[in-house]
């Protein structure tokens, strides 16, 4: 299971004083967006499961039901109604994002809500834990990937030349601030990481301590890139003392594609701008076997939205065979970033249980079970 990452970011002060009932549990109020496609199926799977935990684990759980997305935007010309995000701001304390159809082709007034509510909430870091459970070929990393800028700031302009042809440009932001903060994410997480591995009798894949690699592109893109790897090396400069058993190296992002699938044992903490860390982390998720299983944690000072990495599988929709274990995850995941370490790893028990007897497996894994039975199975094992 994974180590709770509550405790290294520091910065992190989620919103106390949630209300206590009468019976001695603590209220968490959950705001939940499904989005479109399968995550109209998959978000209340991850409701199920926080209903599901068990009364020792001493909190509730209150839900508001929120909408975003492309069929938002069909129906009311808004992808990211202001209504949800002050929903989130004002009432909720974390929140669970299932997925979102975003068109190949330009939409006049479109623009993906997950990436607008990353920069409106200040969710500057997006964690993705890869891990094989059960598995023959050995993987336990963590990318970290930068949420805010990078191309997804989405400043792009075309024009035409005098010959007819035309030119398409888009803007690279990489910015100092955003690149420390995301450094110190990957650092704090990989001391975590290292003191949860010391703490255990399991046998680790990293026995001689934590690693962060950092990837870019520098050796092309020597400005940009190359600010956000001198920025992510002064972190650990300047923490020295804090980060001593933290061994850090570095990948050219195309080096790192062919050595994670070459010898993905090799790595614990990668962290990367926000383009490099998106196709890496649907990348990682080949090495143990689909992107279904897959969980993120969008993080910032205040917030954290728990979301599943695959996308909305227009395909699949409205067959109940989506897998709901990214989303069970990102539950999980989203319980540990707001201080609840304990309920978090039940529900990652839980799901290793159910992926070791590899019983029920839903079509992306080769099987042949439904949504429903899959979340039915981790739950009884909660």
């Amino acid at each position: 299971m994974l180590p709770s990452v509550r405790s290294v970011l520091e910065r992190i002060a989620f919103r106390a004083g949630s209300p206590v009932s009468s019976r001695g549990l603590k209220t968490l109020k959950i705001g939940l967006i499904p989005g479109d496609g399968i995550g109209k199926e998959v978000i209340p799977t991850g409701r199920q499961v926080l209903e599901a935990l068990p009364v020792e684990d001493g909190l509730k759980f209150q839900f508001v039901d929120l909408i975003a997305g492309f069929e938002c935007f069909k129906a009311t010309g808004v992808a990211l109604p202001e209504e949800t995000v002050k929903l989130l701001q004002e009432e909720c304390d974390g929140a669970l994002f299932g997925a979102v159809s975003s068109p190949t082709t330009k939409v006049a007034g479109y623009s993906s809500p997950i990436v607008a509510l990353r920069k409106k909430l200040g969710l500057y870091a997006n964690v993705r834990p890869v891990k094989s459970v059960g598995d023959d070929r050995p993987v336990d990393m963590v990318i970290v990937r930068e949420n805010t800028e990078d191309l997804y700031v989405k400043e792009e302009k075309i024009w035409t030349l005098e010959d007819g042809s035309k030119v398409a440009e888009a803007i690279k932001r990489i910015t100092e601030k955003a690149s420390y903060n995301i450094g110190k994410v990957a650092f704090d997480l990989a001391v975590q990481r290292g003191t949860s591995r010391a703490a255990s009798a399991i046998p680790t894949l990293h026995p001689n301590g934590p690693i962060v690699t950092i990837t870019h592109k520098s050796n092309v893109l020597s400005t940009t890139d190359g600010l956000f790897r001198e920025t992510v090396r002064k972190v650990y400069e300047n923490n020295k003392d804090k980060y001593e058993a933290v061994q850090v190296q570095e990948q050219i992002v195309d080096s790192m594609v062919y050595r994670m699938f070459r010898e993905p044992e090799i790595f614990d903490v990668v962290v990367a701008p926000n383009l490099y860390g998106d196709i890496l982390s649907d990348g990682a998720a080949a090495l143990v076997g689909s992107l279904g299983v897959i969980p993120s944690a969008n993080v910032g000072d205040t917030f954290v939205i728990g979301e599943p990495c695959h996308g909305s599988a227009p395909d699949i929709e409205g067959k109940n065979i989506a897998n709901p274990i990214a989303t069970i995850r990102s539950t999980a995941l989203m319980l540990e970033f707001m201080g609840y370490a304990k309920p978090a790893a039940r529900i990652h028990a839980a799901v290793d249980a159910h992926m070791v007897e590899k019983k029920l497996r839903t079509p992306d894994l080769g099987g042949s079970a439904t949504t429903t039975q899959v979340t039915e199975d981790i739950i009884k094992r909660l």
